[in-house]
């Protein structure tokens, strides 16, 4: 019987070839969709699980953790800089950083935060040391620089016709280990530079912070009234002693000592004039979202696999009616009908089942191309692999492979030699 239906698939190579391709990528459709999806919630996850808290200003709190924790750029209002003074010396707090963004160098986000934030983000340097002067600057271990290169920050991006500064420029002393998230393609600089080489001091803020709520800037700090920047001076040392009436900031990342101390820290910041989120919390929300979008997709992709299996039952009759000849010789020399419906569904069930182990191996390709795409924009390592569920997956699609190759071999089946010889 195999030697038969070995015969049968290399006479028949063409069209045994088309129901594979047809199975195969249909099935890699859906499996792609499932596989990207499940990539996608794991690498945010696993970016969002290095930021324990976020404060920002009264807004959208999704923004908020997109634009400081995968740093997306969009403008977010200001809070006043007192609350970071606050934070600071704040008993259930191990550490705060203030965050400023809204400049860039070749693609790559420039992000002002503090010495201890740069030295706590990874864990350690792959190369070099944290900044300890304004002019200085630690990259992540995505960006394409070497320690010594420089710098020239761009106000905005180039695609949006930003302006570069030519007030400073930051030297690279320092590079960061893999994170696996977007802070692996951001480049870090003294807040206190930035406030600078933005015409802010922190003498001048008490009141500007909170003009600037509704300053869509998002670097935290903008242009003075005038146009023009304050003084900068790269080898001036840091000072990271924070006071009331520090400039306005977009975001605060926030360390608590505690587990209760977080959510006394929450709840005391989510005031109106503030919100404090847990990052966790947000991309629930948006998995929310997320699994309604695949929930859509799967549907497209069980209808293009319904189409395909009614497309491979319409060829597969058809062509077992042009077999009548064949399967009435075989009845007329002894083969018994169970072997008729043995090689018919053989034949079928094989075909698909090649179909279904090729889409999976076709899907997992997809997923694996589109996250190493996504990875290299955003920096977040999303892992494409199997999981436990996916052996179901194949189990009810083979369980189905399996009810369509029924169908002709019971129509074989119940053929006589007599009609089938007269057909």
């Amino acid at each position: 019987m195999i030697r038969f239906i070995c015969a049968d698939l290399r006479r028949l190579w063409a069209g045994s070839l088309v129901v594979v391709l047809l199975v195969a990528l249909a099935t890699a459709l859906g499996v792609s969709v499932v596989l990207q999806e499940r990539a996608l919630r794991l690498g945010s996850a696993r970016a969002a699980d290095k930021f324990d808290l976020v404060i920002g200003a009264g807004g959208s709190e999704t923004q908020l953790v997109l634009s400081s924790v995968f740093l997306q750029p969009s403008p977010l209002p200001l809070m006043p800089g007192e609350v970071l003074a606050r934070l600071a010396t704040d008993p259930r707090v191990e550490w705060a950083a203030p965050i400023g963004f809204g400049d860039s160098f070749s693609g790559y986000p420039i992000v002002g935060t503090t010495t201890k934030m740069s030295n706590k983000l990874s864990g350690d340097f792959a190369e070099g040391k944290a900044f300890t002067h304004e002019g200085e600057a630690v990259i992540g271990s995505a960006v394409r620089l070497s320690l010594g290169d420089e710098i020239k920050p761009m106000h905005g991006s180039a695609e949006e016709g930003g302006e570069t500064h030519t007030e400073l420029a930051y030297h690279v002393v320092g590079r960061l280990r893999p994170t696996d998230s977007a802070w692996d393609r951001a480049i870090l600089v003294p807040i206190q530079a930035v406030w600078h080489i933005h015409g802010l001091e922190a003498e001048e803020h008490a009141d500007g912070a909170e003009e600037s709520e509704g300053d869509h800037d998002h670097a935290g700090a903008a242009h003075d009234q005038h146009g023009h920047h304050g003084a900068l001076n790269p080898d001036a040392t840091l000072n990271e002693t924070w006071a009331a009436d520090a400039p306005g900031l977009p975001a605060i990342l926030v360390k608590p000592k505690t587990i209760a101390d977080a959510y006394k820290l929450r709840q005391d910041y989510r005031n109106g004039n503030t919100i404090a989120v847990f990052p966790g919390e947000v991309l629930t929300s948006l998995y929310a979202t997320l699994g309604d979008a695949k929930q859509i997709l799967v549907a497209v992709a069980s209808g293009a696999q319904a189409l395909v299996a009614a497309s491979l039952v319409l060829v597969t009759v058809i062509h077992i009616g042009q077999r009548r000849r064949q399967i009435g010789a075989l009845r007329a020399f002894g083969a018994p009908r169970g072997a008729i419906f043995g090689i018919v569904f053989l034949e079928f069930f094989f075909l698909v089942a090649v179909g279904i182990a090729l889409g999976f191996a076709l899907g997992f390709a997809a997923a694996l191309t589109l996250s190493g795409m996504l990875s290299q924009t955003s920096g977040i390592a999303m892992p494409v692999g199997f999981a436990r569920e996916d052996a179901g997956l194949m189990g009810v699609l083979l369980a189905f492979a399996g009810i369509l190759a029924a169908l002709p071999a019971v129509l074989a089946y119940r053929q006589s030699p007599a009609q089938a010889l007269r057909a």
